[in-house]
């Protein structure tokens, strides 16, 4: 009886907690530059599993998702519209559902052009932090569904930069609030005959 207390059920205990553990967290290693400034390259990160049984994903949210071009590749981006949603890059900005999105968490805007595109259901358009440096969304794909591993929830390797993940939350109504005083700051330091 001693043997199955000491040694048999911190044994089992153990198991139960990797499984748990496993089946909940994934733990990822960022290669490439597609996130920056946000996620840099080589960091570990830890994804929720199971973020997306109690919520779906939403706006803004950083995942980690199978790759729909290669499904041995797992890929980090950042949600930027829904399923249902409009999506248009031109003239530097991200426009969704015909609202130009005021996005301070990228390293640079986009010197691309995107055509506008409504999203099918089921599947969402993302694209990295570092617009000019990554294959995403833009490159004429979206993720499906059941695609997504999880949400990228914080950087644990290496230690000197453990954190968590920001998601910022891109709400069109505000956005086009924001944009609309950003286009009148600019008028006024930058007026125009």
């Amino acid at each position: 009886m001693r043997f199955v207390r000491d040694i048999i059920a911190p044994l089992l205990a153990g198991l139960a907690f990797f499984a748990l553990f496993q089946i909940t967290v994934g733990s990822f290693k960022v290669y490439g530059s597609c996130m920056l400034p946000n996620v840099q390259p080589g960091e570990y990160i830890i994804v929720s599993k199971i973020a997306y049984f109690f919520h779906p994903p939403k706006r803004g949210e950083v995942i980690v998702f199978h790759s729909p071009q290669n499904p041995n590749a797992d890929l980090i981006k950042r949600i930027i519209a829904l399923p249902g949603d409009t999506i248009e890059i031109k003239d530097g900005f991200v426009f969704v559902n015909n609202t130009p999105l005021v996005e301070n968490y990228t390293f640079e805007a986009p010197h691309y052009s995107f055509p506008l595109m409504e999203i099918p259901a089921d599947h969402y358009f993302v694209l990295g932090d570092n617009r000019n440096n990554s294959a995403d969304s833009h490159k004429g794909w979206t993720v499906p569904c059941e695609n997504i591993v999880g949400n990228a929830w914080l950087t644990y390797w290496p230690p000197q930069k453990w954190r968590l993940i920001e998601h910022y939350k891109i709400d069109t109504g505000k956005q086009e609030a924001k944009f609309g005083k950003l286009s009148l700051t600019m008028k006024m330091l930058c007026p125009t005959k």
